[in-house]
């Protein structure tokens, strides 16, 4: 049985996303902020995690580590948009968001490290509102909105390369674009359900692919 280790399941995408490993018949270990899902499976264990606390990180470390299972799959789903409907910068709101989707989630990927299987591989759940290529004609629904959370994802890709050429082909390293989803975050004029985008990111995530690269429904994009 793989194993599959996901951040932010207690909701949307990341909910989505544990239910679809489960019935594929993979272990999970999904993180949660304030609430776990209202799931109860066999092969499902749940470990709470604030990626703005340093402690709360490696607390979750600790646990993880404790279920001595090689992990095959990296998922970081987990992660806040702040700054919705705003133009403007706000620089507190900048440096929230930046603690939770990059310092944060770079944090907890660099001690999950040591726990990663031989061949595995790590997505990180992006957003092409990040990309600098695609910056002002993107799919964004709003292309001058959230000014944070787009400086965010740019710096989430461009971690996400850097770790890509430093883990040099050994572990797969990807970034994905998973849409406009019917979530908390995308809201209900989204195109996609959670479930239609686990479906494809579980697709994604068997499918062959380069290393580094930012990807939307199986085609690498700009970053």
């Amino acid at each position: 049985m793989k194993t599959v280790l996901i951040t932010g399941i207690g909701r949307g995408i990341g909910l989505a996303l544990a239910e679809k490993f489960l019935a594929e018949g993979w272990q999970v270990i999904g993180t949660y902020l304030n609430s776990g899902p209202d799931l109860v499976k066999a092969n499902l264990k749940t470990v709470p995690l604030d990626l703005s606390s340093e402690d709360s990180i490696g607390e979750a470390i600790k646990i993880i580590a404790g279920f001595n299972l090689k992990i095959d799959l990296l998922i970081n789903n987990a992660g806040v948009l702040l700054d919705e409907e705003e133009t403007a910068l706000k620089p507190d709101k900048l440096s929230q968001t930046l603690k939770v989707n990059v310092v944060g989630t770079a944090n907890f990927t660099e001690q999950v490290l040591p726990l990663l299987a031989e061949g595995s591989q790590i997505i990180f759940i992006s957003s092409e509102a990040g990309s600098l290529a695609l910056s002002g004609r993107g799919i964004s629904h709003y292309p001058d909105h959230y000014p944070a959370y787009k400086i965010s994802k740019a710096a989430l890709n461009m971690y996400m390369v850097t770790l890509a050429r430093r883990l040099d082909q050994q572990i797969i390293v990807s970034a994905l674009h998973p849409g406009w989803v019917k979530t908390t975050m995308g809201g209900e004029e989204a195109d996609l359900t959670p479930a239609e985008a686990a479906e494809n990111i579980y697709t994604f995530s068997l499918s062959s692919h380069p290393t580094g690269q930012l990807w939307f429904k199986g085609e690498s994009i700009p970053w």
